[in-house]
């Protein structure tokens, strides 16, 4: 049993526990750069439907997909160095750090591939052939026509994938990583206030996931300006049909029975 209620001691955690924020949002924007990376280079074989490079990019993308973070942690701190060493490769000195970040890229890459693909199958095929009937190379059209509207859809869905990569990070402790996670767990262990620990590590993660969450959906209005309706155009489009409203009730009152005279 962990020693008895004391509130005070949350705020005394902010600070220990914010000395350690930099070290998670390392793990964050790492794996997020490396997941960047490893998506297109699914993705691509995906939308192309390279036929060997199609089949392998499925199974990568199931097996991050369909297994837990916890265990690919696992199999590559354990397990990848010992497969090095049958090509001659040592890398049991190499950080704790450069594996997790590793990890988390390739399960983040996994979850973005679909993302692009779905994003980029999502745009309208006839704008790709109207680009292609007004001379524009295919380099072109994807980035003048496909890319910006790819972009505006799978921004919602980066952001999902954001904050779960920011919450999932907790894990990162179980390899001696000493993050938010890992911090809170020794500050219990020494004080046994395993709970005011906790809350505190749960409000400083609410805080930084609303911080990702406004400042994504701020890209996220950017990219879809171009959709958003013009206000003075409405207004414009207001006060014409009105007018016109106006006078097709002239024109029916200056007849007899609604009938021209």
């Amino acid at each position: 049993m962990g020693a008895p209620f004391d509130y005070t001691y949350i705020f005394g955690y902010f600070p220990k526990l914010l000395s350690t924020l930099g070290m998670t949002l390392l793990i964050v924007a790492g794996s997020l750069l490396a997941g960047i990376v490893v998506s297109f280079l699914i993705a691509l074989p995906r939308l192309y439907r390279i036929p060997v490079l199609n089949g392998l990019a499925r199974v990568y993308v199931s097996f991050f997909r369909g297994t837990p973070i916890l265990i690919q942690l696992f199999l590559f701190y354990y397990g990848l160095p010992e497969m090095l060493k049958l090509v001659h490769i040592d890398m049991s000195k190499a950080p704790v750090l450069v594996f997790v970040i590793l990890t988390y890229g390739l399960h983040t890459g996994a979850f973005m591939s679909e993302t692009i693909r779905a994003s980029v199958t999502a745009v309208d095929r006839g704008q790709v052939e109207a680009a292609y009937a007004i001379g524009m190379k295919g380099y072109q059209a994807f980035s003048r026509i496909v890319l910006p509207q790819a972009l505006a859809i799978a921004v919602p869905v980066f952001s999902n994938l954001v904050i779960a990569l920011l919450k999932d990070t907790s894990l990162a402790f179980t390899l001696g990583v000493m993050e938010m996670t890992g911090k809170a767990e020794t500050l219990g262990a020494l004080t046994q206030h395993f709970v005011e620990a906790y809350i505190s590590l749960s409000l400083i993660y609410l805080a930084v996931s609303l911080t990702l969450e406004k400042l994504l959906r701020i890209a996220e209005r950017r990219l879809l300006r171009h959709e958003q309706p013009d206000p003075a155009g409405q207004r414009r489009f207001r006060l014409q049909r009105k007018r016109g409203y106006r006078g097709l009730i002239a024109g029916i009152g200056s007849g007899k029975g609604g009938a021209e005279a």
